[in-house]
């Protein structure tokens, strides 16, 4: 399993890594102005309705659904359940795009009601251009997911990197649209039909392709959709406190939204590369094992999940606490992009640091109900976070402004963590057997790494002083030196066998012979 992490977060690494280039393409080109906030809300709309009805809800509910049938019926039979609802989406989705696209207007000025003048209409106008990935992106999930509960990873992983190297081109030739929000907004629709293509190539080339058929209430269908309202729901209140981001940045003053977005993509690296990996990975083998009557297996897989979540996110973390100016200066100050502006989104970089380690540990904790079919259960932690969340947005801004909103988030994460921490236990679900000591340990190694990067700071920037590029020199040289201090870190206080055992595969349950190898 951790190898298939791997593969999974290696792409995704890629993913982040191009998307960080588009980051430094578009604060250089955009800046932190009109253009820049009206292509944020624009870009954030159809990802927020993503995470709700494809990565988020339909994720849940139909990948532990289509390996459980896989593991129990055969491919066969699997490759129909998902050719019916292949159909069905592609019904739903086209009326969404529809009522979206007509009713534009509306929809940006309920979600970003702060918007006036040139930025409404320039978020408009770049809104009914990236709006359609969401229907692209949405059928791109449903293939992903026949792929991923076949163990086949790698394609689904890579196809994120194709938004980057999509918007790049755009944004490079900038001068052939109106303005450079067109063109970045001409690249999120372009990058729709090349991942949705990617990926269904993939799908072909190893028997997993889809047909669109007639849907039809079956056995699999109902369980389905029993799983979906829920996941829906959950999935729209985390979306909905998101939205909240979005809503009151809105009224803060020029540039607040494309800070909280700036800080947000560098939190979201560790997210990406490990927390949603893992859950990527963790969602099938668990769904196959509980299939399997091996619920130890799952729950041994959960723990191995967790710990491995754990080893890579704390370094981000130390990062994101002890040098986050030095981060922002270095990756994103330039062009268009002051050092006043990386200040900015440093002081909220420091504040989602703050629940990084919850958000990256969610998707261990949420995959033991999903596999076995509980979208309810995730629900309520969600919506009780969400709630708290938005509570907090509101008493926070005025005293602390965008910092505000990013330290409610943050809030919400570790709500959310331990309320679903509490409601395993409760339901006396299997317990994934993480040792504590080691947990304290890695956190212990984690707090010195903050320590070391705080002090190499301070002895740093006076020697690469008057350097062309010696905020870049500076954290390059941090990140290598603070690599070794965290690996030797761990080796001392937890041994190089326990790296050794993390890493060893126990037996899988087997994927249904007619599957080709997995990646």
């Amino acid at each position: 399993m951790i190898r298939r992490i791997a593969t999974v977060g290696g792409w995704t690494l890629v993913s982040r890594v191009t998307g960080f280039l588009r980051d430094v393409v578009m604060a250089a080109i955009l800046g932190a102005g009109p253009i820049a906030d009206a292509f944020v809300v624009a870009f954030r709309l159809p990802n927020h309705f993503r995470a709700i009805f494809a990565e988020g809800a339909f994720s849940a509910a139909f990948l532990p659904r289509y390996a459980a049938t896989l593991e129990i019926d055969g491919l066969v039979a699997a490759r129909a359940f998902a050719d019916r609802l292949a159909a069905a989406m592609v019904v739903l989705q086209l009326v969404l795009l529809a009522v979206a696209l007509f009713f534009t207007p509306q929809v940006v000025g309920v979600l970003a009601p702060g918007l006036t003048g040139e930025r409404f209409d320039l978020a408009v106008a770049f809104t009914r251009i990236t709006f359609p990935y969401l229907a692209l992106i949405s059928l791109e999930t449903l293939i992903a997911g026949t792929l991923n509960a076949n163990q086949r990873f790698a394609a689904a992983a890579a196809a994120p990197v194709l938004l980057n190297i999509s918007m790049i081109g755009t944004l490079l030739m900038a001068g052939l649209f109106p303005t450079a929000g067109h063109a970045a907004a001409w690249g999120v629709l372009a990058a729709g039909v090349l991942q949705a293509l990617f990926v269904a190539a993939d799908a072909e080339r190893n028997g997993f392709g889809v047909r669109l058929k007639m849907p039809r209430l079956d056995a699999p269908t109902k369980k389905f959709l029993k799983a979906l309202g829920p996941a829906i729901i959950g999935a729209g209140g985390v979306q909905l406190a998101l939205f909240a981001d979005t809503i009151i940045a809105t009224f803060l003053p020029e540039g607040a939204l494309s800070t909280l977005y700036y800080a947000d993509r560098i939190h979201q690296l560790p997210i990406g590369v490990v927390g949603i990996a893992v859950g990527i990975v963790l969602l099938p083998e668990m769904s196959r094992r509980i299939a399997a009557g091996d619920k130890a297996g799952a729950a041994e897989a959960q723990g191995k999940a967790i710990l491995f979540a754990m080893l890579i996110a704390i370094p981000f973390v130390a990062g994101a606490l002890a040098i986050p100016e030095l981060v922002m200066r270095a990756l994103f100050a330039r062009g268009a992009f002051s050092a006043s502006d990386a200040h900015a989104a440093a002081a909220v970089l420091a504040a989602y640091g703050t629940g990084l380690l919850a958000f990256v540990l969610m998707r261990s904790f949420i995959a033991p109900f999903h596999a076995r079919g509980d979208t309810t259960t995730p629900v309520k932690a969600a919506l009780t976070a969400a709630a708290v969340n938005i509570l907090l947005k509101i008493l926070l801004v005025d005293s602390l402004g965008v910092v505000g909103l990013a330290l409610a988030t943050s809030a919400g994460a570790w709500l959310n963590l331990a309320l679903l921490i509490w409601f395993a236990q409760r339901q006396r679900l299997e317990s994934p057997g993480v040792d504590f000591g080691q947990v304290v340990r890695l956190l212990g190694a984690g707090v010195v790494l903050g320590a070391v990067l705080l002090f190499a700071e301070r002895s740093l920037a006076p020697l690469f002083a008057g350097m062309t590029l010696h905020d870049e020199a500076t954290l390059l040289v941090m990140l290598l030196g603070g690599a070794a201090v965290y690996i030797a870190l761990v080796i001392g206080l937890l041994g190089a066998s326990w790296l050794k055992g993390l890493a060893r595969e126990r037996s899988t349950a087997p994927v249904h012979p007619e599957a080709p190898a997995a990646d």
